[in-house]
């Protein structure tokens, strides 16, 4: 099982600490909107590019733990990739820490094959986390949102609340055997419909809000595309 270790700043009451996390597995969960009406426009946003409806919802798709990084960057095959804003929850010994970041995924290639476009692209994180339990009173009024530098332009690209996805328990249930997520695992929770469809960026930029104790967590990455002679 590939690993990869990351350094974290842990945003808690009481300050910020510094906290290494090795993450062995990574985990994209798909399609986790509450709202059937809302989960199935975003199935028929990708069906528009020519994406399969999935075999169940929610679904849990694994990928190599190697392809989270905090870079400011990342680089990616031709012009057909784009971000989306996720939480994400990373089990480690028995508690879950709660961050940011972007399920990168290539669009051309998940028109053929959801699980191989999850593999082909870096998956970003924001380099801070907050402890679940410091937000799970409140965790429904939590805000994803991100925005997208598109030919020169900065444009909001997806905002939602927390509230329109499954709840933290629910969602480590369905994918996780006796309900409990790994240590060392990273899931990322899924996500809104893009605002104007889905479209590549040169620039993706992501936040989670917390308006009860009045934080954010920010990251945002260039995409730099290499050529595809063939």
């Amino acid at each position: 099982m590939s690993a990869t270790e990351i350094v974290f700043t842990l945003e808690a009451k009481g300050g910020q600490l510094p906290l290494t996390l090795k993450l062995r597995q990574a985990v994209i969960a798909g399609w986790t909107g509450r709202d059937p009406v809302a989960r199935d426009k975003h199935i028929a946003e990708l069906e528009q590019l020519g994406i399969a409806r999935p075999a169940s919802t929610p679904i849990y798709y694994r990928v190599a733990a190697r392809r989270l990084t905090t870079a400011d960057a990342i680089e990616v095959s031709g012009s057909d990739s784009s971000g989306e804003v996720e939480f994400v929850l990373i089990g480690s010994e028995g508690r879950i820490f709660v961050g940011v970041g972007s399920d990168h995924t290539d669009r051309k290639v998940e028109a053929y094959g959801v699980t191989v476009s999850k593999q082909m692209c870096d998956k970003p994180l924001a380099p801070v986390l907050w402890n679940f339990a410091d937000i799970a009173d409140h965790w429904d009024r939590i805000v994803l949102r991100s925005f997208a530098t598109i030919n020169e332009e900065r444009v909001l690209y997806q905002e939602g609340r927390l509230d329109g996805m499954l709840g933290v328990d629910d969602l480590i249930a369905r994918g996780f055997d006796g309900g409990k997520l790994p240590d060392g695992c990273a899931v990322f929770g899924g996500t809104f419909a893009a605002k104007g469809g889905i479209r590549s960026a040169t620039r993706f930029e992501f936040e989670i809000n917390d308006p009860v104790l009045k934080r954010s967590i920010r990251h945002g990455y260039d995409v730099i595309e290499l050529p595809v002679l063939g």
